[in-house]
């Protein structure tokens, strides 16, 4: 019995490291990612094989699976069609290739969803990987804007701070999406019973983590962030009360930064120059005002996915293959302010776009319904919303906000199906699920 517990303790302590890794591998960049999704999967299956393959399924993993079904058909029939049509260069069988690939993401969230529904492992150790990585890469950032190039060398260039991140100018979109986790570990995982102290924590890494965003010069992350501590307020009834001694704080620490660093100023007076022209032209296009305008370059990319849909309405052009699609596509009126030549990307940069064009209306409505009930069993219960659920339990509340924050719709996105956003993507939503359903108060979806 002794031998058989402390293999259990064993086995729950690795995979719980392995989980934790991945704040770093985000760092890393995309090889680690899903070497590290490789290593927890390949871990979870030799450790618990049984039990995996006996997994229960319910009505979400059956959308889930529905819905990654109907990327491999896109596949095929896609490839068919490059191949009847000759098309060599674009790879007979790459889509294919890439959808069965895109799998990992399905296998990973059943893996995510057993371990933690299961309690075979802890989350106390993500939490601690997810301060320490986010209290790094906001001090690289200062280091970077002090001495001009960061501790691994590379060195800060244009308007914006990368950090650890190099070339890829994404340190605050790391910030947005993994800092939150750093205002719950004390409050979940130590006991702390002096107040002041957790005060003290939550305004300093505020400070911090605000700090660095606004350097990193990432606009649209920092916006988010600011909704995600804003929506920890509101849902947490005990510390409400501070909402308004925080905006003030926010105020005052972006005045400081726009006034005292010229490149701040620049890149923040640019993006309200861009969010101020974006509703101009939304407004005269509804009003149908023929005043010439220029239309700010993605909501051109957001007009591009368009008559790239309408190829392949209902089961979508593939993943992967809207730059391929969009440049085939009818232009459209040549007269529309929304009119660009080029105004191909490799994607939309749009979560719900790029479903839609590369997995048709089907794929969009199986990715809505998944959406849907994903928030409909955090937040609702007997057809009221749960937010006693929401409010106590704090492991549970940084996830859904994150996930909220991360679908919502009326956003600039990356692509859906990159390695980053996906893992990240299937990552919440497998804890988010497995939380949910692990909780007693909680009625088991069948």
């Amino acid at each position: 019995m002794p031998t058989f517990l402390s293999q259990k303790i064993l086995s729950s302590n690795l995979l719980s490291l392995v989980l934790a890794m991945f704040p770093a591998s985000f760092i890393a960049g995309n090889m680690i990612i899903n070497l590290n999704l490789l290593i927890i999967v390949l871990l979870t299956v030799f450790i618990y094989k049984k039990e995996i393959v006996n997994i229960e399924l319910f009505f979400l993993d059956k959308l889930f699976i529905s819905f990654f079904s109907l990327i491999i058909l896109s596949g095929f029939i896609n490839d068919f069609k490059f191949f009847t049509n000759d098309l060599e260069w674009k790879g007979y069988f790459s889509t294919i290739i890439k959808s069965i690939s895109f799998l990992r993401y399905l296998i990973f969230y059943f893996i995510i969803r057993f371990l933690i529904e299961q309690n075979k492992i802890t989350l106390k150790f993500f939490f601690i990987s997810c301060a320490i990585c986010s209290l790094f890469v906001s001090f690289d950032i200062f280091y970077q804007l002090f001495f001009g190039k960061d501790i691994f060398g590379f060195v800060a260039t244009g308007r914006k701070l990368s950090g650890p991140f190099g070339d890829e100018l994404i340190a605050g979109s790391f910030l947005q999406r993994f800092s939150i986790f750093s205002f719950f570990l004390l409050s979940i995982f130590f006991t702390i019973r002096n107040n002041k102290y957790l005060k003290f924590y939550f305004v300093l890494l505020f400070i911090i983590f605000f700090f660095a965003i606004i350097f990193s010069g990432n606009r649209m992350p920092l916006v988010l962030f600011v909704l995600a501590i804003f929506s920890i307020l509101i849902f947490k009834k005990n510390i409400r009360k501070y909402f308004f001694s925080l905006l003030i704080a926010l105020i005052v620490i972006f005045s400081i930064a726009f006034n005292f660093n010229a490149k701040v100023n620049i890149n923040f007076s640019v993006f309200y120059n861009q969010l101020h022209n974006t509703i101009l032209v939304i407004t005269n296009s509804l009003n149908n005002n023929e005043k010439n305008y220029s239309v700010p370059q993605h909501l051109k990319e957001f007009y591009s996915f368009y008559h790239t849909w309408q190829i392949n309405k209902y089961i979508g052009g593939g993943i992967k293959n809207f730059r391929y699609y969009c440049h085939i596509r009818d232009m459209g009126d040549t007269n529309s302010p929304f009119y660009h030549e080029q105004g191909c990307n490799m994607h939309p940069h749009n979560y719900y776009l790029e479903i839609l064009t590369e997995t048709g209306l089907f794929g969009f409505f199986l990715f809505l319904f998944i959406v849907f009930n994903i928030t409909k069993i955090s937040l609702f219960r007997n057809k009221i919303i749960y937010f006693s659920f929401l409010n106590n339990n704090l492991k549970f509340m940084p996830f859904f906000i994150l996930f909220f924050i991360e679908i919502f719709p009326i956003k600039s996105t990356g692509s859906f199906f990159t390695t980053g956003n996906s893992t990240y993507l299937f990552l919440l939503m497998g804890v988010l699920i497995a939380l949910v359903r692990k909780d007693n108060s909680i009625e088991k979806i069948r």
